[in-house]
């Protein structure tokens, strides 16, 4: 079965079509096409993501972007314009009523393609910013509607957790899988496919919150975790890398400052990073008065805040991998696309024999790729639920 998945719960527009085949056990993902339209540029200005702009974007981008992947999955689309029926054409319109770009765009492009090869429709539900996810799911449901298709809410972070399933992958239960991103933190254990219980989380700040935060203390632009990471790594060049040694403790050479760790041996498997985004600040208020915060200082700092975000993250996954005698880690989330997190994990697993699923760089910021692996996977296990009166839940949890 060929699905389109559709997702829009933050500032990244995608589009992609999977082809799922296979069972449960083994299912076989191939993917045909794999779109994403970033707003970094827009919503850089203003430090961070405004969510009216993100809204307003992603009702500029689906139309394109949806022409782009139908013509990559299957050829040229477009046939001869075909007008809708009366009453299909009210509804469209009353779905897309607080959409107007999107709406224009679709009644202009819309009719004109061939209705596509597809067996269904996936879209984000949640979490995530609202009005974001409001658009993706209107304009999903009015495809739905238009192609005669059914439609399938996902849930955007069990995506994170099957975005590695984009290439073929052995995995064995019980998994732990960590969830990294701008807005979650998280463990969460598997015994089998599509069960999940949240063993530990974030307190606070998410780990990619708080990298942004500290890269708006060191001035640096956003998205501050991919700038973070290029500022360390003119540190950590020249000093080792994050280790893992038998004793699953993290070793690098240490900055010349020195950070705290948050509930590293707090004996759970909760997360806290607000604290140590607030032992930036005041480690960064202190250099300036005494004039000594330059680019060299800046990078240091940088380079100790990675360390220390990074050893609490691996430290208590191994801790649930082993309490929990896991076979799998499976990471995803945007800042698994942070390569020393990534090379700090692979490590980690190699030690103590996991096996680490991590995805291509590629499905592990926001992507529709790992809609439609979730959306896939449930219909390979006849859990998945059709519906076409699903609301946006920017709090959905992992159930």
């Amino acid at each position: 079965m060929k699905i389109l998945a559709i997702e829009t719960s933050c500032d990244d527009t995608a589009i992609s079509i999977v082809d799922v085949k296979g069972s449960l056990t083994k299912p076989v993902f191939k993917v045909l096409a794999h779109n994403i339209s970033s707003q970094i540029k827009i919503h850089q200005e203003w430090g961070g993501v405004v969510p009216s702009l993100a809204k307003r974007e992603h009702g500029k981008n689906l139309v394109p972007i949806l022409v782009k992947s139908l013509g990559e999955a299957f050829g040229k689309g477009e046939g001869k314009e075909k007008k809708f029926e009366e009453k299909i054409e009210k509804k469209i319109n009353k779905i897309l009523e607080r959409e107007p770009e999107l709406k224009e765009q679709f009644f202009a492009v819309i009719p004109k393609l061939k209705i596509p090869k597809i067996d269904a429709i996936a879209v984000t539900k949640g979490p995530g910013l609202e009005p974001a996810l409001w658009v993706g799911i209107n304009f999903a449901k009015a495809l739905a509607l238009v192609w005669d298709k059914p439609l399938y809410p996902v849930n955007h972070l069990e995506g994170h957790i099957l975005a590695s399933l984009a290439t073929p992958q052995k995995v064995a239960f019980p998994i732990i899988s960590l969830i990294v991103s701008g807005g979650h933190t998280e463990l969460v254990l598997s015994k089998d496919w599509l069960k999940y219980k949240i063993i530990g989380r974030t307190r606070d700040d998410a780990v990619g919150e708080a990298f942004d935060k500290v890269a708006r203390i060191l001035d640096l632009p956003y998205p501050g975790g991919p700038e973070i990471s290029k500022l360390a790594a003119t540190i950590s060049t020249e000093r080792p890398r994050l280790l893992v040694n038998p004793n699953s403790q993290l070793r690098g050479e240490a900055s010349q400052f020195r950070l705290p760790r948050p509930m590293l041996h707090s004996g759970d498997f909760d997360f806290s990073f607000s604290g140590l985004k607030t032992a930036v600040l005041y480690l960064v208020q202190k250099l300036k008065q005494a004039n000594k915060f330059d680019e060299k200082i800046k990078a240091e700092i940088a380079y100790e805040f990675q360390q220390a975000a990074i050893e609490v993250l691996v430290t208590k996954t191994l801790s649930a991998g082993q309490k929990f005698k896991a076979k799998t880690i499976i990471a995803g989330g945007g800042v698994i696309a942070n390569t020393a997190l990534r090379e700090a994990l692979s490590k980690m697993a190699s030690v103590n024999n996991l096996k680490l699923l991590i995805p291509e760089l590629s499905y592990s910021t926001d992507n529709a790729t790992m809609i439609a692996l979730s959306a896939g996977l449930r219909l390979l296990a006849g859990k998945s639920q059709k519906s076409n009166t699903f609301k946006a839940d920017g709090n959905l949890n992992l159930k």
